[in-house]
Parts: structure tokens; sequence; C-alpha cells
């Protein structure tokens, strides 16, 4: 490669004049260590970052698990774009084994999962990561604790009007089934379903009415509504 290089009749007929200070890596705190990374085999850690795509209609949530520059464990979460499920089916294929520089360069299929890669590669390569202080990282499979019980994203859907006031539809505790009102007519507390443990005692084999009122729970002063309303009707 060095014997192709060109330079300009400028440079070739320059004298050569030593280099007296070399600069070496600035060591970056990765997994417990303090390392001065040259190449993508040095680098360790596992991060998050979130990506949208250009007409900002749909968002990425990117969990990467990099080993000595490879990717072992990748979780794609997506929200706001029905074919961006698609695109984190196909980008969870393509990014366990790969480098973290194969990976930047890949097309990940969607602009969100893509701008998520380019955000994470920035945290990853700068050591900014999650497990930049703990000692060997987190094990492969760790991203999967970001999820909780039954397995599923940390989403919260709050739709409102200047008219009516907000609506509580979804938040990550669970599906919202009644928004408590105080006096006043402000929320005070919420009744949820845990959607994904009431799902995994349904396929358990629980009966589906018995797992639905096992997984009901409140938050806040639910107890003490003075009026209580369903988000999606009332």
């Amino acid at each position: 490669m060095l014997d192709r290089i060109q330079v300009t009749k400028e440079v070739e007929e320059m004298c050569c004049v030593k280099r007296g200070v070399k600069g070496v890596p600035a060591p970056i705190p990765q997994e417990g260590q303090w390392t001065k990374c040259k190449e993508i085999k040095d680098i360790s850690g596992l991060t998050h970052g979130c990506g949208c795509c250009a007409p900002q209609q749909g968002t990425c949530k990117l969990t990467l698990n990099v080993k000595e520059g490879i990717i072992q464990e990748a979780l794609v979460e997506t929200i706001g774009c029905s074919g961006m499920t698609h695109s984190a089916a196909m980008a969870a294929e393509i990014l366990p084994g790969k480098t973290i520089l194969e990976a930047l360069n890949t097309d990940l299929v969607c602009d969100a999962i893509n701008v998520a890669m380019r955000e994470l590669f920035l945290q990853i390569v700068y050591g900014r990561t999650q497990t930049a202080f703990s000692d060997n990282g987190l094990p492969v499979g760790a991203g999967l604790e970001d999820l909780g019980k039954g397995l599923r994203s940390q989403v919260g859907t709050i739709f409102s009007t200047k008219q009516k006031g907000p609506r509580y539809l979804e938040v990550a505790e669970g599906y919202i089934l009644a928004t408590g009102l105080d006096k006043n007519g402000e929320i005070i507390g919420y009744k949820f379903v845990r959607v994904g443990k009431m799902l995994e005692m349904i396929r358990e084999g629980m009966d589906p009415k018995e797992a639905y009122e096992k997984n009901i729970g409140t938050y806040g002063r639910f107890a003490e509504a003075v009026k209580v309303i369903d988000p999606r009707k009332d």
C-alpha cells in the first residue's frame, strides 16, 4: 500500500525532517481498565444509543455488547414505524459477529438503526460505554436485563390535547386500564396490566382471565381517586 501512495512534485523535492514527538493514543476507560487503543480488537464495552430516521418518523434504541472489537450481542428496539420492525429483524441477524467498524459501514436496512449504530460507535471508541469502569464488563446476555421480566421493551405512550388534557395509554409498568382523578380533575394514579407477564402465564397454561387479574396493579394514589376514567374511551 505504501509504495502506491502518490505524492506531489513539491513534496517529492522537500528535504526530510525527522519528527521528534510521536503522539500516542490517550488511554480510555474500558471494562475496568485504562486502554490505549490502536486497533479495533482493542475495543470492548456494552452501551446503548438512539437514532432516528431522516424524516424523523421512527426511532431505534440499540444496545451492543462488544468484546475485543467483535459485537457479541445486539438488542434492537424500535418505535414509530411499522417497517422498522422488519429492519430490526434483519439488523439483529447482521450485527453479531461483525467488528464495530464493519457494523458502522454496513447497511442496517433502516436509517434510524444506522444512526443509532453511528452514535454507539462514537461512545464505544471514545470510552463512554456503560461498562467503562466495570471489571470485565458484562456477560453476553446482559442486554436482555434492560427488558425485565416478560422481555418487553420499556414503552411509554401518552396522548394529550389542550381541550381535554392528557391520556396515559401505556407506561413502563404496562398497559393502562384506568386513570384516577382527584376532586380537581387532576391525575393522581393509574391502574395497569403487566402485558408481558400476563402473556407468559397464558402461554404456560393459565386461564386468560386469571392471568389478566393476577397482573393488574396500581400506581400513585389510585385508591384515593374521586373519579376513574378509561383513557381510551372517556
